[in-house]
C-alpha cells in the first residue's frame, strides 16, 4: 500500500480542524539557511508563496531562516489552527521528494543548520497554541556553501508552492 501525498496529509488535516465560519488559519513557517544549497527550499518556498499572495486573514507565510523560534510572537499572534513547517529535510529518499511528517517523527530528521531542532519547535507551538503541527519535508540533494538550489529540489519547491497555492490561496468554490 502506498504512503498518502503531502497534499491528501494536507487535505486530510484542514477537514479535521475545528470548523469556523472564515476557515482554518494556517501558518506556512519556511525554514532554511539561504547560503547553503537546498537547505533554503524552506525559505524559497516562503518566498514564493508570499510573492503569490500568500498572507491573509486565514493564512501566515513566514520566511522564518535559520531560527523559526524566533517567530514564535508572530504565530501567537495570529492564533493558527495548523503550523506547517516546510524545510529540507535529511530523509533518505530521493532528492527532491516530498513528505508530510508529523512532528512527533521528527526527532531523527536532520536539520543541522538550524539553531533548534524542529521537533523542540513543535512542541513548543503545541504546548503553547494548541495547534497541529507538521513538516513538509524536501529532500535535498546537497547543501553545499553558497550554492544555489539543485535543479530537482527547485522542481520540488515550485510542485509545493503550486499545490499549497491551489489548496490555501485558491481553493476552488
Amino acid at each position: 500500500m502506498s504512503r498518502p501525498s503531502w497534499r491528501e496529509h494536507l487535505n486530510r488535516t484542514l477537514s479535521q480542524l475545528p470548523a469556523t465560519e472564515s476557515g482554518p488559519r494556517v501558518a506556512i513557517v519556511g525554514i532554511g539557511h539561504e547560503l547553503n544549497g537546498d537547505d533554503a527550499a524552506g525559505l524559497i518556498a516562503a518566498r514564493a508563496l508570499l510573492a503569490q499572495g500568500g498572507t491573509s486573514d486565514r493564512l501566515l507565510v513566514i520566511d522564518a531562516g535559520p531560527a523559526p523560534e524566533n517567530q514564535t510572537g508572530v504565530l501567537r499572534a495570529f492564533r493558527p489552527d495548523l503550523v506547517l513547517l516546510v524545510d529540507a529535510a535529511q530523509m533518505n529518499e530521493a532528492p527532491g521528494s516530498v513528505r508530510w511528517i508529523d512532528w512527533q517523527d521528527t526527532t531523527g530528521i536532520s536539520a543541522s543548520t538550524h539553531t533548534l531542532p524542529p521537533y523542540m519547535l513543535a512542541r513548543f507551538l503545541v504546548a503553547e497554541f494548541g495547534c497541529v503541527v507538521a513538516l513538509l519535508g524536501i529532500q535535498p540533494l546537497g547543501n553545499q556553501i553558497d550554492a544555489p538550489l539543485s535543479p530537482v529540489v527547485q522542481q520540488a519547491v515550485d510542485a509545493v508552492v503550486a499545490g499549497l497555492v491551489e489548496v490555501l490561496i485558491s481553493p476552488e468554490p
